[in-house]
This record gives structure tokens, sequence and C-alpha cells, in this order.
């Protein structure tokens, strides 16, 4: 699994000159202020300069500065308490109007994502929900509305769809206690991850079935576990996540499995409204 920043800043610390070491302290100590400056800012901050900053960025690995400055976010993401999230969130926003500044960034959320994601992945993420035997899906609390609008999708189109509840570490267990290399696990966990989800992920792992695995890095503690890893930017929306982007993936799968199976599936939803029709399942105006 890839290391985060903390990591990478420990594993060097020593060898450090003076200028670097007040950044890294920054960053280790101050992570929920720096995570959203500029190297200008950030380098005011802890008395350096501009090219200061840039430099220990590429000394730690980093290619680029905004690079460096995801990584610093992602500290924040997966460590802050709700209440430093919404702290964090004023301090950006400032007094800026709020629906622009929100919807603005979840469709640079949404578009970064799109760039990113490996369509191979993506096929193949498809391939092992419709080849699956049983096709579970779970997600724990801000990621199971994620979780559930695919199962009900799913549901929909085939019979062997099994929402895991992450009530409790045991019934997860109890739930997945038949799972196998014939199955597919479909498993959504953002920051701050859900230790319910990382559970779930490696005991189906460990019985052979295929793990989807929807977070937000390769450093996720559920991407070890994954035999398709789907990485989609999320970011705090106060003491929220927003979670528009993986949201997206989830309508993609499900449109491009009602393309490859279009079929069946009309035919299935022929059946589905002559009943939905006689039980007044939906309004008639």
């Amino acid at each position: 699994m890839a290391t985060d920043i903390a990591q990478r800043i420990r594993n060097i610390y020593p060898t450090l000159s003076k200028g670097h070491k007040k950044i890294a302290n920054a960053i280790l100590n101050d992570y929920d202020k720096a995570a959203y400056l500029t190297a200008s800012r950030l380098g005011s901050m802890v008395s350096v300069s501009e090219s200061t900053v840039v430099r220990f960025a590429a000394e730690l690995g980093y290619e680029k500065y905004s690079e460096f400055q995801r990584a610093v976010q992602e500290l924040v993401r997966t460590r802050l308490t709700p209440n430093q999230r919404i702290e964090v969130t004023k301090q950006r926003i400032g007094r800026g109007d709020v629906l622009d500044s929100v919807v603005e960034s979840d469709i640079s959320k949404i578009r970064y994502t799109l760039d990113k994601l490996d369509r191979k992945v993506f096929d193949k993420s498809v391939d092992a929900i419709l080849e699956a035997k049983n096709i579970y899906i779970t997600g724990a609390r801000s990621t199971e509305p994620l979780a559930k609008i695919l199962a009900y999708n799913l549901s929909l189109i085939f019979d062997n769809v099994k929402f895991v509840s992450p009530a409790s570490s045991s019934e997860v267990f109890e739930q997945m206690y038949s799972v196998g290399e014939e199955d597919t696990l479909v498993a959504f966990s953002f920051p701050r991850y859900s230790s319910k989800v990382v559970n779930a992920v490696k005991f189906a792992s460990q019985n052979s079935a295929k793990v989807v695995v929807f977070t937000d890095s390769e450093i996720s503690p559920l991407a070890e576990y994954a035999t398709y890893l789907i990485t989609a930017q999320s970011d705090m929306a106060s003491f929220m996540d927003s979670l528009v982007a993986p949201l997206s993936i989830v309508n993609a799968i499900v449109v491009e499995i009602t393309h490859r199976k279009e079929k069946e599936i009309r035919a299935r939803f022929d059946s589905l409204e002559k009943i939905w029709d006689e039980y007044d399942v939906y309004t008639k105006r």
C-alpha cells in the first residue's frame, strides 16, 4: 500500500534542512491550516520562501505542488473531527457564495475523477458484477446511501443482489458467511474509513471473492484487498462528505449493465410495470 505524506515526512525527517523541517512540522502538526494554502502562503506561514516549499514537495516525491497539496488534504479528510471539518470549510469558503463554491467544487471533483479513472478497471468491475453468482454490496455511515442506491437499482434487474447491512462487524460476517470465489463484493468507504467495511472487504478477499472497491485513493485501507480499485475524489462539505463523484460512477455502472443486458432487462421491466400498475405502486399523475 502506498505511504501517506505524514509517514513520508517521518521517514526522511532527520535528513531535512532547517527550512524543510519548518515545513515538515507545519504539515505534521497543523495540516488542517496548511492543506489549502498555496506554496507562497505556506512559505509565509513558516517563514520560508515559496521555492523552498516547492523543493520540499519535490523531495517528498511529488512532481507538482498540486499533488503535494492533495496529499496534505488527504490528512485533513482522514483525521479531522466533524467540528474541525466545519472550521476548515469555513476558512476555505470565507465570505464567498456558498452555493457557487460547493457546486463548482463538486463539478471539479467529477471532472478530476473522470480524467483519472482507468477505463479497463471500470469495464472489469462491470464484468465482475455481471458474472457473479451472488452480488454483495456494502457501505457504512456516509457511504451507506451510495451502496443502497447501487443495490436498489441492481435488485431491479438481478435476483442475486444482497445488501450487507453494516450494523455490527459480527453481523457483516454472518451476512457474508457463504461468500466465495464465484461471488463479487462491491464496497464503498471514504474518509473517515469504516472499520466494518474494511473487515468486510478483507473477509471477501480471503474467501477468494472478487472485490470491487470504491474509495478515494491507493492509500485507503481498503485498497490492498481490492481486485478492482475504483478511486473517486471526495472532499469535505462542512462536516459531511461530498460524494458526487463516486455516485456518478455508480450511475455509469448501472447504465453500462443496462446496455449490455438490454433485451433481458426490457423484458423484466415489462413484467415489473404490470405489477406496479396492479398494486398502485406509483401515482397516476
